[in-house]
Protein backbone atom coordinates (compact mmCIF):
# COMPACT_ATOMS: atom_id res chain seq x y z
CA UNK A 1 0.00 0.00 0.00
CA UNK A 2 1.19 3.48 -0.89
CA UNK A 3 1.59 6.00 1.91
CA UNK A 4 -0.92 8.91 1.77
CA UNK A 5 0.66 12.30 1.26
CA UNK A 6 -0.69 15.45 2.88
CA UNK A 7 -0.87 17.37 6.09
CA UNK A 8 -2.40 16.17 9.29
CA UNK A 9 -4.99 18.19 11.13
CA UNK A 10 -2.46 18.95 13.89
CA UNK A 11 0.01 20.38 11.38
CA UNK A 12 -2.67 22.59 9.85
CA UNK A 13 -3.79 23.89 13.27
CA UNK A 14 -0.19 24.71 14.20
CA UNK A 15 0.37 26.65 10.94
CA UNK A 16 -2.88 28.60 11.37
CA UNK A 17 -1.95 29.41 14.98
CA UNK A 18 1.51 30.68 13.94
CA UNK A 19 0.01 32.87 11.18
CA UNK A 20 -2.53 34.23 13.67
CA UNK A 21 0.19 35.14 16.18
CA UNK A 22 2.24 36.88 13.48
CA UNK A 23 -0.81 38.84 12.25
CA UNK A 24 -1.69 39.87 15.81
CA UNK A 25 1.87 41.10 16.34
CA UNK A 26 1.81 43.11 13.09
CA UNK A 27 -1.33 45.16 13.89
CA UNK A 28 0.23 47.25 16.71
CA UNK A 29 3.31 47.89 14.57
CA UNK A 30 1.14 49.20 11.72
CA UNK A 31 -0.91 51.37 14.09
CA UNK A 32 2.29 52.73 15.65
CA UNK A 33 3.79 53.63 12.26
CA UNK A 34 0.53 55.31 11.18
CA UNK A 35 0.48 57.40 14.38
CA UNK A 36 4.14 58.32 13.90
CA UNK A 37 3.40 59.46 10.32
CA UNK A 38 0.48 61.60 11.57
CA UNK A 39 2.71 63.16 14.23
CA UNK A 40 5.33 63.95 11.61
CA UNK A 41 2.68 65.59 9.40
CA UNK A 42 1.44 67.61 12.39
CA UNK A 43 4.96 68.84 13.20
CA UNK A 44 5.56 69.83 9.58
CA UNK A 45 2.18 71.60 9.33
CA UNK A 46 2.79 73.56 12.53
CA UNK A 47 6.32 74.46 11.41
CA UNK A 48 5.23 75.74 8.00
CA UNK A 49 2.29 77.74 9.41
CA UNK A 50 4.41 79.33 12.13
CA UNK A 51 7.15 80.22 9.64
CA UNK A 52 4.56 81.83 7.35
CA UNK A 53 3.10 83.80 10.28
CA UNK A 54 6.60 85.00 11.21
CA UNK A 55 7.28 85.93 7.56
CA UNK A 56 4.06 87.99 7.52
CA UNK A 57 5.14 89.81 10.67
CA UNK A 58 8.59 90.48 9.19
CA UNK A 59 6.99 91.84 5.99
CA UNK A 60 4.80 94.21 8.02
CA UNK A 61 7.75 95.37 10.11
CA UNK A 62 9.77 95.84 6.89
CA UNK A 63 6.89 97.95 5.53
CA UNK A 64 6.42 95.61 2.54
CA UNK A 65 2.76 94.92 3.43
CA UNK A 66 0.11 96.74 5.43
CA UNK A 67 -0.54 95.75 9.05
CA UNK A 68 -3.51 93.60 9.92
CA UNK A 69 -6.48 94.53 12.09
CA UNK A 70 -5.87 97.25 14.68
CA UNK A 71 -2.33 97.72 13.37
CA UNK A 72 -1.30 94.18 14.28
CA UNK A 73 1.68 92.71 12.41
CA UNK A 74 -0.14 89.36 12.32
CA UNK A 75 -2.65 88.33 9.62
CA UNK A 76 -6.39 88.48 10.23
CA UNK A 77 -6.89 84.81 9.27
CA UNK A 78 -4.91 81.88 7.89
CA UNK A 79 -6.33 82.17 4.36
CA UNK A 80 -4.38 85.42 3.93
CA UNK A 81 -1.18 83.37 3.85
CA UNK A 82 -2.38 81.56 0.71
CA UNK A 83 -4.44 84.33 -0.95
CA UNK A 84 -1.53 86.72 -0.69
CA UNK A 85 -1.11 90.14 0.88
CA UNK A 86 -0.96 93.26 -1.32
CA UNK A 87 2.54 94.73 -1.43
CA UNK A 88 3.10 98.39 -0.57
CA UNK A 89 4.97 100.88 -2.74
CA UNK A 90 7.63 103.33 -1.54
CA UNK A 91 4.94 105.73 -0.26
CA UNK A 92 3.30 103.04 1.86
CA UNK A 93 0.28 102.68 -0.44
CA UNK A 94 -0.97 99.47 -2.03
CA UNK A 95 1.10 98.89 -5.15
CA UNK A 96 -0.61 100.03 -8.38
CA UNK A 97 0.46 96.87 -10.20
CA UNK A 98 -1.39 94.85 -7.52
CA UNK A 99 1.52 92.55 -6.72
CA UNK A 100 1.00 90.27 -3.76
CA UNK A 101 3.19 88.50 -1.22
CA UNK A 102 2.26 84.81 -1.07
CA UNK A 103 3.52 83.05 2.04
CA UNK A 104 2.10 79.54 1.51
CA UNK A 105 1.12 77.54 -1.57
CA UNK A 106 -1.64 75.82 0.38
CA UNK A 107 -2.74 75.56 3.98
CA UNK A 108 -1.63 72.35 5.66
CA UNK A 109 -4.26 70.30 7.47
CA UNK A 110 -4.16 69.04 11.02
CA UNK A 111 -3.87 65.28 10.41
CA UNK A 112 -5.89 64.53 13.55
CA UNK A 113 -8.84 66.72 12.52
CA UNK A 114 -12.04 65.75 10.76
CA UNK A 115 -11.29 65.24 7.04
CA UNK A 116 -14.53 66.99 6.02
CA UNK A 117 -13.42 70.34 7.47
CA UNK A 118 -11.59 72.91 5.33
CA UNK A 119 -7.88 73.13 6.18
CA UNK A 120 -8.20 76.55 7.86
CA UNK A 121 -10.82 75.20 10.29
CA UNK A 122 -8.69 72.26 11.45
CA UNK A 123 -6.38 74.49 13.51
CA UNK A 124 -6.94 76.17 16.87
CA UNK A 125 -5.99 79.83 16.53
CA UNK A 126 -4.41 82.11 19.10
CA UNK A 127 -4.67 85.89 18.93
CA UNK A 128 -1.80 88.15 19.90
CA UNK A 129 -4.02 89.58 22.67
CA UNK A 130 -4.66 86.24 24.36
CA UNK A 131 -2.39 85.04 27.17
CA UNK A 132 -0.25 81.91 26.67
CA UNK A 133 -2.06 79.97 29.40
CA UNK A 134 -5.51 80.66 27.87
CA UNK A 135 -5.14 80.90 24.08
CA UNK A 136 -8.17 82.22 22.22
CA UNK A 137 -8.94 83.30 18.68
CA UNK A 138 -9.34 87.04 18.11
CA UNK A 139 -8.74 89.79 15.56
CA UNK A 140 -5.47 88.32 14.33
CA UNK A 141 -3.60 85.00 14.15
CA UNK A 142 -0.49 84.98 16.32
CA UNK A 143 -0.09 81.20 16.66
CA UNK A 144 -1.73 77.91 15.73
CA UNK A 145 -2.14 74.58 17.48
CA UNK A 146 -3.86 71.26 16.96
CA UNK A 147 -7.45 70.97 18.16
CA UNK A 148 -6.86 67.32 19.08
CA UNK A 149 -6.91 66.41 22.76
CA UNK A 150 -5.27 63.04 22.08
CA UNK A 151 -1.99 62.10 23.69
CA UNK A 152 1.10 61.86 21.54
CA UNK A 153 3.47 58.92 21.60
CA UNK A 154 5.69 60.86 24.01
CA UNK A 155 2.76 61.45 26.41
CA UNK A 156 2.22 65.15 25.63
CA UNK A 157 -1.04 66.54 24.20
CA UNK A 158 -1.06 67.41 20.51
CA UNK A 159 -2.82 70.66 21.41
CA UNK A 160 0.26 71.69 23.44
CA UNK A 161 2.71 71.35 20.55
Amino acid sequence: MKPVRGFTLIEMVVVVAIVGVLAAAAVPVVEFSLRRAQESALREGLRSLRQALDAHKAAVEGKRVAPGPSGSPWPAHLDVLVQGVPLLDAQGQVSADSKRLYLLRRLPRDPFADRSLPAAETWALRSSQSPPDAPEAGEDVFDVASRSEQLALDGSRYSDW
